[in-house]
């Protein structure tokens, strides 16, 4: 598995062993040789299988068992009726002539389309020089190591694949000290951009082509794999730190002239995460290669956090159960939505002119069997670099329908806002996704927003927009997330198409304590509104900023001050303006029936907003704990009951 193995070329089976290579090379004889002087060539050379006989028609074989047949027949007078015959007299008329060129699989294929009595008698292969006679045996033979080697290999770019890299890692470092051991692991960047502008076949010939530029980066002694898709990976072995960096130097080095496919210049970079053995502790879970390339998966993925285009490093002094968590994410988040480990929690928005909390955002989690919790911060990044974050995002978007369809059904209709990826809209799907949603569950497009994350830049800010406004039109609202976090700025605001701006926390969190915060956001609040963009406070945490957004005339607010994301109860409480006592009446026992409940669960008392508003229980019964409806009719009485809430 060196790097001379690993060249990568278009891959075929025949690659490994053709039929040109197998049996020996045949003695060529004109068809006028006498059969007695054949017949004595294979007296002298009990070796001798058999000879070519080179005639009118072609080339033939005429094996040493035919001669012997047509020899000893007659009631063994064969000898002395053969005695003047001619090689061309003792051919076979069903001999097997094929190409070297043909494939060990045809090959085999032919054979066992002879008649039984002749199927497994030498074959002849025409090859470029002298013919070759080939044993049926050998052919099997090959044909089981063409299986053999297409199992350990890519068929792309003939290189290695992980089988292999399994197979041989042990032998190729077990002489070698365990502090000169590495792993690169190599990942091309934004590569499905390449495939969806270009196609798959250019995408291919991108990757053939990297992997012959990437053997020319590596050493001898060290080991390339393909792990799949646009994934590689170099074992090294026998260096220290620098030397291994100065391979992944060249790898990127390597990057920097484009590919040509079909007189198309495509820029590609890629991201390389370096882990050492020597830093890989703790893992006596999983054997020394998975150990390693666990963590160079770990160091790779940061690097891609981090800004891409660069070499990602195990940091000394980390704690390696990190690197552990960051490959597991990556491994287990494709299994996420199968698994039945997403789940969609909801937190309201409070109208700050009227008290009423007239919509929720549907914010996404996920629990997983073995790395338990895993915020957002966490997997979206990966979800949306691997591609995961389509299937995640059409599955948000289809739950958060289902949810709206359950409310409006049970007589409480509410706006729930879904966060979309840049990612989503730079696939196209996103409209096919959310029309699909709205149809199939059969709810108005005046009850969902999107919100597009500010955190990801929006590449093709034209075709976003022409994506957004065909939404708006169909009747849907779209936000603007985390507005002065990362990337968006007052271009975006004027490229986009937008009914929301929600603005984030870094601006939220002074309003109440500096003035000059206090001014920037009543400025873009005013800026916004001038121009009918309405305003979302976000992570609203203090009774003074909301007094404050309240002065400044901000439509709405979210956070924990007015509620934290709770799992969606069955049917919301009914909205509630301040003075309503009717209404106020009715949600009082609904809303400590609910507080009851979750008291049951977990002791905690559930804190009081600074409203009167409806607004949702801050903890729900756990879908693991089944509540009748007895108990909560019974908690509904007890707490109707002249119990203020």
């Amino acid at each position: 598995m060196t790097n001379t193995e690993s060249v990568a070329m278009p891959y075929s089976p025949q690659d490994v062993l053709i039929l040109g290579k197998l049996g020996v090379e045949a003695m060529v004889l004109p068809s006028s040789t006498r059969a007695l002087e054949i017949d004595e060539l294979f007296r002298a050379d009990r070796n001798l299988r058999g000879v070519v006989i080179e005639g009118a028609k072609g080339p033939a074989l005429l094996t040493r068992e035919q001669l012997e047949f047509k020899m000893s027949g007659r009631l063994g007078f064969g000898r002395a009726l053969n005695a003047r015959s001619e090689a061309a007299d003792m051919l076979a008329a069903d001999d097997l002539v094929v190409s070297a060129e043909l494939g060990m699989s045809e090959a085999v294929a032919a054979i066992l389309e002879r008649p039984e009595a002749t199927r497994y008698q030498d074959i002849l292969v025409l090859a470029a020089g002298s013919p070759r006679i080939v044993p049926v045996s050998e052919v099997f033979e090959g044909l089981s190591d063409v299986f053999r080697h297409a199992s350990m290999h890519d068929p792309l770019t003939g290189l290695p694949n992980r089988r292999m890299l399994e197979a041989q890692a042990t032998a190729l470092t077990r002489d070698t000290d365990l502090s000169r051991i590495g792993i690169l692991f190599i990942d091309l960047d934004d590569f499905k951009g390449v495939n969806d502008t270009y196609g798959h076949r250019a995408g291919d010939a991108v990757l053939a082509e990297f992997a012959a530029r990437l053997s020319g980066c590596v050493r001898p002694e060290d080991g390339i794999v393909r792990l799949g898709g646009d994934e590689f990976a170099v074992l090294l072995v026998g260096v220290d730190e620098n030397e291994a960096g100065t391979v992944a130097g060249r790898v990127l080095k390597c990057m920097d002239e484009p590919f040509v496919v079909d007189r198309f210049r495509i820029d590609v970079t890629a991201t390389l995460g370096l882990a050492m053995a020597g830093d890989v502790t703790g893992e006596e879970a999983l054997s020394r290669l998975d150990a390693l390339l666990r963590h160079a998966d770990g160091a790779m993925l940061h690097a891609k956090l981090a800004g891409k285009r660069r070499v990602g490093r195990i940091r000394r002094g980390r704690a390696p159960s990190s690197f552990v968590r960051d490959a597991l994410i990556r491994r287990r988040l494709p299994r996420a939505l199968e698994d039945g480990a997403l789940t969609l929690h909801y937190q309201p928005l409070r109208d700050l002119a009227t008290g009423v909390d007239h919509g929720v955002e549907a914010l996404l989690r996920w629990t997983d069997v073995e790395l338990g919790p895993v915020p957002p911060a966490e997997f979206v990044p990966v979800a949306e670099h691997t591609g995961e974050i389509l299937r995640i995002g059409a599955w948000v978007i289809d739950r958060a329908c289902a949810q709206a369809r359950s409310w409006a059904d049970a007589g409480t209709p509410l706006k729930i806002a879904v966060n979309v990826s840049p990612v989503q809209l730079a696939a196209g799907t996103l409209d096919a996704d959310i029309m699909g949603a709205l149809e199939l569950h059969g709810i108005p497009a005046g009850l969902l927003e999107i919100e597009i994350t500010e955190g990801t830049a929006i590449l093709d800010l034209p075709g976003a927009a022409t994506q957004l406004q065909q939404l708006i039109d169909a009747g849907l609202g779209v936000v603007l997330d985390d507005y002065g976090t990362a990337q968006a700025s007052l271009a975006t605001l004027l490229a986009l198409p937008l009914t929301r701006v929600k603005i984030a926390k870094n601006f939220i969190d002074r309003i109440d304590t500096d003035p000059r915060a206090a001014a920037i956001v009543r400025g873009l609040i005013r800026t916004l509104q001038s121009v009918g963009i309405k305003t979302t406070a976000e992570s609203v945490e203090r009774t003074t900023q909301l007094a404050a957004l309240r002065d400044m005339a901000c439509d709405t607010a979210q956070g924990s001050l007015i509620s934290p994301p709770v799992p969606s109860p069955t049917s919301p409480p009914l909205p509630v303006a301040p003075g309503d006592e009717q209404t106020e009446r009715l949600n009082g026992p609904f809303l400590a029936a609910w507080r009851a409940v979750a008291h049951n669960l977990r002791a905690e008392r559930i804190r009081a907003v600074e409203t009167p508003a409806r607004k949702f229980p801050d903890v729900v019964p756990a879908e693991s704990t089944p509540v009748t409806s007895t108990s909560f009719l019974m908690a509904v009485k007890r707490n109707g009951d002249g119990d203020e809430t």
